[in-house]
């Protein structure tokens, strides 16, 4: 089975990859005890159902991977407006990664869950919409900083900040769809088409650090 310590990251680690290329519905407790290599007798020393294991699979991914890398990307030592294009950059080349290692487009594993469990598994549904709430302040933050320093034209962080997440989302869920990750090749120019960029270009900021890709989708 391998070291003890580790096999609830194990399960943890297979749950999220099987509920990604699949489905939730699909994967059995069975199937991920398989891949992690886990006895079954022992994924419930760990987990009382495959829906705990989920909740505590996305809130991992969120800890672990997306909030440190949105932290970085969205630091207030990079320009606004480099910030958002940063981030939609970002997800098409998460997405190229992901075709070119699994062979096919995966989309976001927290928003397909969340769309699957819309209705049932209201604890792992409510975990998915907790964690897609917690990217919008950063996306938010962006955006009025960027309409502070004059990059955007004035507005509503808010209402921009929710068309633009749900533009993201879509063209997600579509690059899923098309199994194609150059459906989202231009989000970033699409984005701050959306966002109404200034086209009399204000007075130039100074030139911020390139930040890292976030590979949150």
């Amino acid at each position: 089975m391998g070291r003890v310590s580790d096999a609830n990251e194990r399960l943890m680690d297979a749950a999220l990859d099987l509920i990604w290329e699949e489905s939730y519905g699909a994967v059995t407790i069975e199937d991920i005890c398989n891949r992690a290599d886990v006895r079954k007798g022992s994924f419930y020393y760990f987990f009382d159902s495959k829906a705990e294991l989920a909740v505590a699979a996305l809130e991992r991914l969120w800890q672990q991977d997306w909030k440190p890398h949105m932290d970085a990307a969205f630091s207030p030592s990079v320009a606004p407006i480099d910030r958002l294009k940063n981030y939609l950059g970002g997800v098409y080349k998460r997405q190229l990664d992901i075709k070119a290692r699994k062979g096919k487009i995966l989309g976001c594993p927290v928003a397909s869950v969340g769309s699957e469990l819309s209705s049932c598994e209201t604890t792992v549904c409510s975990k998915t919409r907790e964690i897609i709430s917690r990217k919008r302040p950063y996306v938010e933050s962006a955006i009025r900083d960027a309409m502070a320093d004059g990059t955007l034209e004035p507005g509503d962080p808010a209402r921009r900040a929710t068309v633009l997440i749900s533009f993201l989302e879509g063209m997600v869920a579509r690059a899923r769809m098309m199994n194609d990750p150059e459906v989202l090749k231009d989000l970033p120019d699409l984005g701050m088409d959306i966002l109404r960029v200034r086209q009399t270009a204000a007075p130039a900021a100074p030139s911020s650090p390139p930040a890292p890709a976030v590979t949150a989708c």
